[in-house]
């Protein structure tokens, strides 16, 4: 082969590797459960779950729930539901529940399904989470929705563990374009939670606020498949609001942000839209630095009166956000000119020119009515100059004509 044409193949190969990116990778946990009880007959489960090598905030946990034999046929269409627990180091694991394959009426088996659960990290960038089963008792629980209090327990003693490595963008930003899952426990007026997932992103002003000025943060939301929040039996399709809250900490009086997104095209049974973004403003009124986080978001028609509530639940392990208030600027209260208001007194030998007296009305002036810095009315001022200039006119007169004794 000519000289050329094995440079030029090294070339190529090169060029190739080059133009080909590291995929990050998965790995994957198999757990060996054993079950007893409950609706199902499996004495034995393998459930392999899914976790990525690197995740940035959080990450989710893709469990396979195998194909399960009911001990009696389903008597009616329903629900697996799907129950699960892992131990995490590095991490905080919102765990499940979640419905997993629908079973027909009248079948005796149920195809296989997957279920996922969320991962909140809380080591360092570039730390470690270790995830292995959870050896409690019942770790895994599975059970029909049309009767969950009957429950198959499964339990295992596997010792085998994955880690995932924590990537940049831990905490303390100012937001991204991809945010990180927030679980939450959303408990309707009517009806049985639900765990929902939300990949939730917050924008914070760009320039610091100052004390007394009000700022908005940016809230924007977006479910992760399979844990979007259901509209349950009763509740209003029209006039729904999403009323979305930021929790904010470190500066005394100031707590929270709240805003408020419009619903549209709600149907019960069917998944509840969230608004595009949502403005949450507040004003803080002191200066100092404080920590932003995602806080609860409910539904309904006044804020006061929610009709679904969802709560965080793992708040302590959610990323945070740097706030800071600056010293700001007040305007200054109009200062006051002094205007001279002089009366004249007819010429008497006997008496004195009287001193100019003085209202005061404030630089740039009132425009209707009398402000606090206004002064008694001009016209109030001449009436009285002239009745004391009266008074002493009459008394001066009296003294002269008075006859000598």
């Amino acid at each position: 082969m000519p000289k050329f044409a094995v440079v030029a193949s090294v070339i190529g190969l090169v060029l190739m590797s080059a133009a080909t990116p590291a995929q990050a990778a998965d790995q994957t946990l198999t757990i060996a459960y054993t079950c007893s009880g409950g609706p199902f007959g499996n004495t034995t489960l393998s459930v392999p779950i899914v976790v990525p090598d690197t995740a940035t905030g959080s990450f989710e946990a893709k469990w396979s729930i195998p194909a399960l034999t009911l001990r009696a046929a389903a008597t009616s269409t329903t629900q697996v539901q799907v129950d699960g627990e892992l131990a995490v180091t590095g991490g905080t694991h919102s765990g499940l529940p979640k419905p997993g394959a629908s079973v027909t009426a009248g079948s005796a088996t149920t195809p296989a399904s997957q279920v996922t659960s969320t991962v909140q990290i809380t080591a360092a960038t570039g730390g470690q989470v270790t995830v292995k089963p959870s050896t409690e008792t019942g770790s895994l629980k599975l059970a029909l929705a049309v009767n969950p209090a009957e429950v198959t327990t499964c339990t295992t003693t596997g010792t085998q563990s994955v880690t995932v490595t924590a990537g940049q963008g831990g905490g303390d930003d100012t937001g991204d374009e991809t945010g990180d899952v927030v679980a939450y426990t959303c408990r309707p007026a009517s009806g049985a939670a639900q765990s929902v997932r939300i990949r939730t992103t917050l924008t914070l002003p760009t320039a610091n606020p100052g004390v007394g000025e009000q700022f908005t943060i940016g809230w924007k939301g977006t479910y992760e498949s399979g844990a979007e929040l259901e509209a349950p039996n009763g509740l209003p399709t029209n006039g729904l609001k999403m009323y979305a809250y930021a929790s904010i900490s470190g500066l005394p009086g100031l707590t929270s942000a709240t805003g408020v997104g419009e619903l549209s095209g709600v149907a019960v049974g069917q998944s509840i839209a969230l608004p595009a973004s949502v403005d949450l403003k507040t004003t803080s009124r002191q200066a100092g630095t404080a920590t932003v986080k995602p806080a609860s978001v409910n539904f309904g028609l006044r804020p006061t009166e929610p009709l679904i509530e969802c709560e965080p639940t793992t708040p302590g392990s959610l990323r945070t956000y740097p706030l800071t208030i600056g010293a700001g600027s007040t305007s200054p209260s109009p200062s006051p000119t002094r205007t001279a208001v002089v009366t004249e007194t007819p010429a008497e030998d006997d008496e004195e020119t009287e001193e100019p007296r003085t209202s005061i009305t404030p630089r740039e002036g009132v425009a209707t009515g009398a402000g606090g810095d206004a002064g008694p009315d001009g016209r109030m001022v001449i009436l009285a100059g002239t009745v004391l200039i009266l008074a002493a006119a009459a008394g001066g007169l009296f003294l002269r004509r008075r006859p000598l004794r």
